[in-house]
């Protein structure tokens, strides 16, 4: 490696070419960072001193160090962002320059539009590839080449290059200084510019360590940049322009940055079994790569290509099967992302005829109706992603369909599938306008089920039948009762009272009959949702309750729970993969009169810590459980043997009977023993156990 200060300028005139490395994400600055570097220039230029200004380093390699009489482009590993953009700076600046009278087209020594382009932008010499200094990846070389040939207009251009470049068009026409400090600015530039020997210096941790101080690189740049950096360049090429390139334009400019970590999250997440954290992909990605000893890379990059289809499919709203795209659409309206791991496993035994078109959109629906059903029900949803995870362990693939309505049916405590009851229940009384993404989504989705015209979100809007309006009108106050003020706070959020108009502004705050008979009223809606609306002669508590229990039969209908017989559902009763479903009936020792004392008190206290934790009965110990073991239970004669998942040294109050069992065996989890035999000692340990539930809590993973 040789690094040495030099201004940028000087750097790029001497360099025959930049090329970036196909591996290199793209362009990706945005008006944020281009704002600074700006100002920064600026600020330089007009400062009445010979200071540089330093904006980072240009790293590059090739097969010997670089020298100006070598005429190999030079590979770019870091340094792309600032180079792009100085260059966009320039093109601006000499297309302004062009504009001036001749005596003015050069403000400052080195500054004409021909020095700019000849010297910073091109090669005039050369007529092939080398004539533009910079090439950039698929996605923005035209259009940064045709930006430099004078701005030459093309069809489908890099978003973030073109907008930049007019950014500092327009930048540069509002400046009101003088032309000299811009050019000034420009020419304080300096870099570090360090070259690297390939035989000799090791590029890839090179490029892990550098994240630019403009904009940081995505876990997408790591992985990319990981897959592809060490092949030889033909192979390079190949696996590129052959899946990763493919993938780009199946995401779309703005949406691969924006949704491709995400992507490759929810793929590690099925492939592992594990969920990383949105900010630590690449290194999931890496550990799951190392993993697969007898797989190549361009078998794994051509997975990630298969599966990134789905994703887009799905997240995109790219899927052209009409029954799935209202499916799809459904599940990102309702933001059900974490279950996109099981949804990728479905899709592709869908794709590979494991799974048949009729169960696949069934299972799909099933998922929706799942997560809908609890978020009326006030389930909480931070388990969800370990829920969808884990959800395919436990399938019976020759019974698709039938073994995913089983395991939604078996889920108990904070992971069951609301029963219809409890949903119609909670429906009645939830105020679902609170959260209007959640109530746009119901209010739509309810019309539309079973019509062949779909009412598209967007062309109605929310009504509140009995206004939102504090201060209700007399008329409205009579039409309420006396109890008026009650049945307003109570209902007027609910679904009873809630509806989709296209006259919102029409209706207002008028009273329910004028709503009713008015033109374009409740009596005349096309809507389903709004059917006996005209038919009712008063709008009070009796008629908002009929008409939420008439919508809460149609949303089960709607969101349905899974259509399984007690029969074939008692044959899942055994448990995933067959395993044993235990009760407390299979600890006899239970029956006693001091242990059962005992647990009756220790169980209590525990499942009152949270609504989250719920007990779970295996084979050798009985488990509180949030997103995994607060308190394990191990029945004695006379004691019980309580285990608290917590690092020993995290007790402030050792007592002599916790032991630590850390680096012993134990048929517990967590390094804490605690022999219970005596009540007394019951609000020490349940310290222990809030203490265990928060570090959980505090430690868990992101939904």
């Amino acid at each position: 490696m040789k690094a040495v200060e030099a201004q940028l300028l000087t750097l790029m005139n001497n360099a025959p070419q930049f090329a970036i490395p196909i591996y290199q994400r793209t362009y990706s600055w945005e008006e944020e960072q281009c704002r600074q570097l700006w100002d920064d220039i600026i600020r330089s230029g007009e400062a009445n001193d010979d200071y540089p200004h330093f904006i980072g380093s240009i790293v590059y390699i090739q097969e010997g160090i670089f020298h100006t009489t070598n005429q190999m482009p030079l590979m770019v590993i870091d340094g792309q962002q600032r180079l792009t953009t100085v260059s966009l700076i320039l093109a601006a600046l000499a297309e302004k320059l062009e504009l001036l009278p001749g005596d003015d087209q050069e403000p400052y020594e080195g500054f004409s539009p021909d020095i700019i382009r000849n010297c910073y932008l091109l090669n005039p010499t050369r007529r092939d590839l080398r004539y533009y200094k910079i090439i950039l990846t698929q996605t923005d070389k035209e259009t940064l080449m045709a930006i430099c040939k004078k701005g030459v207009n093309l069809q489908n251009p890099s978003l973030r290059i073109q907008e930049n470049y007019n950014l500092f068009k327009m930048w540069i026409d509002d400046y009101k200084g003088s032309m000299v400090s811009i050019c000034r600015g420009i020419a304080k530039l300096m870099v570090v510019d360090v070259a690297l020997n390939r035989g000799e210096d090791n590029p890839q941790l090179i490029f892990e360590s550098m994240n630019s101080t403009g904009k940081e690189l995505t876990q997408a740049d790591l992985i990319r940049n990981y897959v592809l950096m060490d092949l030889e360049q033909e192979k390079q090429t190949n696996l590129y322009q052959q899946y990763w390139y493919p993938m780009e334009c199946d995401f779309g400019q703005q949406a691969y940055n924006t949704y491709f970590d995400g992507f490759m999250r929810h793929y590690l997440t099925l492939k592992s079994g594990e969920i990383p954290r949105i900010d630590d992909v690449y290194n999931a990605f890496k550990k799951y790569h190392r993993s697969l000893s007898d797989q190549s890379i361009e078998a794994l990059v051509k997975d990630i290509r298969t599966y990134s289809q789905y994703y887009c499919a799905m997240a995109l709203d790219k899927e052209t099967d009409q029954g799935l795209k209202g499916a799809f659409r459904d599940i990102r309206d309702l933001r059900v992302d974490v279950a996109y791991p099981f949804l990728l496993e479905l899709y592709d035994d869908y794709k590979n005829s494991i799974l048949c078109y009729a169960e696949f959109l069934e299972a799909v629906r099933l998922v929706e109706s799942y997560v809908f059903r609890r978020a009326i029900c006030s389930y909480a949803t931070n388990s969800l992603n370990k829920t969808f995870a884990t959800f395919s362990k436990a399938l019976r693939k020759d019974s698709y369909l039938e073994s995913i309505q089983a395991i939604f049916m078996l889920m108990k405590s904070y992971r069951a599938f609301p029963r219809d009851e409890e949903f119609k229940t909670e429906l009645l009384k939830r105020a679902i306008y609170k959260t209007p993404t959640r109530c746009s989504y119901f209010l739509y989705k309810l019309e539309n089920h079973q019509r062949r015209e779909r009412v598209e979100s967007g062309e109605y809007s929310i009504e509140h039948i009995m206004p939102q309006n504090d201060n209700l009108s007399q008329q409205w106050i009579e039409e309420l009762g006396d109890d008026w003020e009650r049945i307003h706070e109570t209902y007027l959020h609910t679904v009873g009272n809630l509806t989709l108009t296209g006259y919102n502004s029409t209706y207002s705050d008028r009273p329910f009959a004028e709503k009713r008979d008015m033109e374009g009223g409740f009596r005349s809606s096309p809507l389903k949702m709004n059917e006996g609306l005209g038919q009712v002669t008063r709008w009070n508590e009796q008629a908002i309750i009929e008409r939420a229990q008439r919508l809460s039969e149609m949303a089960i209908a709607v969101w349905k729970t899974p259509n399984i017989t007690p029969e074939q559902l008692n044959q899942y009763q055994t448990g995933p993969n067959g395993a044993t479903i235990y009760t407390l009936a299979d600890y006899p020792i239970l029956q006693r009169d001091k242990p059962n004392e005992l647990y009756q008190a220790i169980r209590q206290e525990i499942l009152g810590i949270d609504p989250e934790i719920r007990e779970e009965i295996l084979k050798s110990y009985i488990a509180f459980k949030a997103n995994t073991n607060i308190v394990d239970i191990d029945p004695r004669s006379e004691s019980l043997l309580v285990y608290i998942n917590l690092p020993y040294d995290a007790m402030t109050e050792p007592r002599d009977f916790c032991r630590n069992v850390s680096k012993i065996g134990c048929s517990g989890n967590g390094d804490i023993e605690i022999r219970f035999s005596d009540l007394a000692d019951l609000p020490f340990i349940m310290g222990l156990a809030r203490k265990a539930f928060i570090h959980q809590m505090d430690n868990g993973d992101e939904e």
